[in-house]
């Protein structure tokens, strides 16, 4: 089978220019912005963090964590959301790291994180359920795996169809929280699910399918 991450790569690149335009994306509203503050706070431990925040795209959660006092490494396989997000740091004369590579591998060698976070990110992985295992390993001892997830339709930004061949994928449209969590459960020390449907300044709006969190601690 021939290797579709150059079709993957150049589906996100080709949606970084317009991936902002989502509200819970580029975070422009103040209300949504600040919802996700606040959100992200409860989320993270006390004093400055490491964070890795794999599927990073343009970077406006990492803005926010940098905001925060965090120190965030992105990861994101499309250069153009690379760009993007080193660039939306640098104008708010914030610091991050932000590499291209493989989410469900962190180019991020022998370094360990407080937290990982991933959002909107599991629907695109062939192996959802081994990047959980090598992103667990990422963390230090009592680290915190932060995931934002739902199931809904297909994720296209550009409303062009995702790659061919994506139906096959194992969560492909998103993955309830019990599916999650049932994945999630052997790899961790405890784990919670915070519903997430029914903040509509989350997302810019009301929404009606199935959006969560998944936080657990290792």
């Amino acid at each position: 089978m021939s290797d579709p991450t150059p079709a993957i790569t150049a589906y996100w690149d080709g949606a970084a220019s317009a991936f902002d335009d989502e509200p819970d994306h580029g975070l422009r509203d103040g209300h949504t912005r600040d919802a996700w503050a606040r959100l992200l706070s409860s989320w993270m431990p006390a004093g400055p963090a490491d964070v890795l925040d794999v599927g990073c795209g343009t970077g406006s959660l990492a803005l926010l964590l940098a905001q925060a006092g965090h120190r965030v490494t992105g990861v994101d396989l499309a250069p153009r959301m690379v760009q993007r997000a080193t660039a939306k740091l640098a104008a708010a004369g914030l610091s991050g790291r932000f590499l291209v590579g493989d989410a469900a591998h962190p180019p991020t060698g022998p370094e360990r994180y407080d937290v990982l976070l991933c959002r909107h990110l599991v629907w695109t992985l062939p192996d959802p359920e081994a990047a959980l295992r090598t992103w667990v390993a990422r963390l230090r001892p009592g680290g915190r795996l932060v995931l934002v997830e739902g199931r809904w339709r297909e994720a296209g930004q550009s409303g062009e169809p995702y790659v061919a061949g994506a139906q096959s994928l194992p969560w492909y449209g998103g993955v309830t929280a019990e599916e999650l969590a049932a994945a999630v459960r052997p790899l961790a020390a405890d784990l919670r699910i915070e519903p997430l449907s029914g903040e509509p300044a989350l997302w810019g709006g009301p929404v009606t399918d199935e959006r969560y969190a998944l936080i657990a601690r290792t």
